[in-house]
């Protein structure tokens, strides 16, 4: 069954959760717990202060949550779901990161994403970049036998 053994290998070899993948789950996971305690703890504490920025940390809490388990758990569906949810995490990064530089008066308390995600490092520009990456570098090859 030396077939079945090479089409596990590929697959494993394509899987989201190995190799780079670990990190970047871990990394992802990392920022779903900084980026969920900080805005609970905002939302509970000073919410009237900044309630859009305070917010938006929320949002990106949820992202960065569903990114983790999806790309940790990498069959189909969940493929799927983390192409979804790390589109919108670009996208509202960027968004965020822009209308923070344009209007400073509206990001008085930062967001996760505001300025790019320059309070952690770039981290929130850095990892839809490379989520996105990831997943098109280990997407299933197509099995030329059934064409």
């Amino acid at each position: 069954m030396p077939e079945i053994d090479d089409a596990e290998d590929a697959a494993n070899e394509r899987a989201t959760n190995r190799g780079f993948g670990r990190i970047l789950v871990a990394l992802y996971a990392i920022m779903a717990i900084g980026a969920t305690t900080r805005s609970l703890f905002a939302i509970a504490t000073k919410f009237d202060q900044a309630p859009l920025a305070y917010s938006l940390s929320a949002f990106a809490a949820l992202v960065y949550i569903i990114a983790t388990f999806t790309l940790a758990r990498g069959d189909t569906a969940s493929r799927r779901i983390a192409t979804v949810s790390i589109s919108i995490e670009l996208i509202g990064v960027l968004v965020v990161g822009l209308l923070s530089l344009i209007d400073p008066a509206a990001f008085q308390k930062a967001s996760v994403w505001s300025w790019f995600g320059l309070e952690y490092l770039l981290l929130p520009l850095a990892l839809p970049i490379l989520g996105l990456w990831w997943l098109r570098h280990t997407r299933p090859v197509e099995d030329s036998a059934a064409i």
